[in-house]
């Protein structure tokens, strides 16, 4: 199984019935594809959708249905549509159940840095701070590692994309939570061992005397 599936796995066991859900760029998008058979989960996408579905066929993608990133999605029955001022009203009301977003740094108290790289264009900073600071729960799906170094980190290195930290960061390895504002071992991924997730992490990392798998 590939890293982003691990990850979209394992976060979409966290949809419950009638969730209100923002599904961000890139990996995060795949957890629409893992919905449990038989749940309503709606999803939205901060230029103006409720009720996106996975990711469409090829072929069968409609130019007038993107996610906020400009990719094809799928609009299931009763989706309904609308401007982005009211889009933003339902993040910034706190009327999201859970945001998942991609990341480029956390750190050990939470911290999530992932709307810009200084010096690197950029189509623009998107929903993303408002996402992290209205939605009720935050969860980052992001790889481990990025070219052999750690993306848990002790402090971020770049801009921060809030002052609230997030619930859960979610990768290939591990399940780590910050409840207290410290970086906490919940699960290790399928076959990994809790020194593997450590060598990976920059971060200090409270590791409970057990530490259970992920379940798939």
């Amino acid at each position: 199984m590939n890293p982003q599936t691990i990850i979209a796995r394992r976060i979409a066991r966290e949809l419950f019935p009638g969730m209100l859900v923002n599904l961000g760029i890139g990996i995060p998008t795949l957890v629409a594809n893992h919905v449990p058979s038989g749940m309503q989960v709606f999803f939205q996408s901060e230029n103006g959708l409720i009720g996106t579905g996975s990711v469409p066929e090829d072929g069968m993608a409609h130019p007038m249905l993107t996610d906020a990133a400009g990719q094809p999605v799928m609009a299931l029955p009763g989706a309904s549509t609308f401007d982005s001022a009211m889009s933003f009203g339902l993040i910034r009301g706190g009327h999201l159940d859970l945001t998942v977003l991609g990341g480029l740094q956390v750190d050990q108290a939470g911290q999530l840095a992932n709307w810009v790289i200084p010096n690197k264009m950029v189509p623009g900073m998107g929903g993303a701070m408002d996402l992290v600071s209205g939605a009720k729960r935050v969860i980052v799906a992001m790889q481990h590692t990025a070219k052999g170094s750690a993306k848990i980190v002790k402090k971020c290195t770049l801009p921060v994309t809030s002052t609230r930290p997030v619930d859960w960061v979610v990768t290939e390895l591990a399940v780590i939570s910050f409840r207290d504002g410290r970086a906490t071992l919940l699960e290790t991924a399928p076959g990994v061992p809790v020194a593997q997730v450590v060598a990976a992490t920059e971060a200090d990392l409270v590791i409970p005397d057990h530490v259970p798998e992920m379940v798939q």
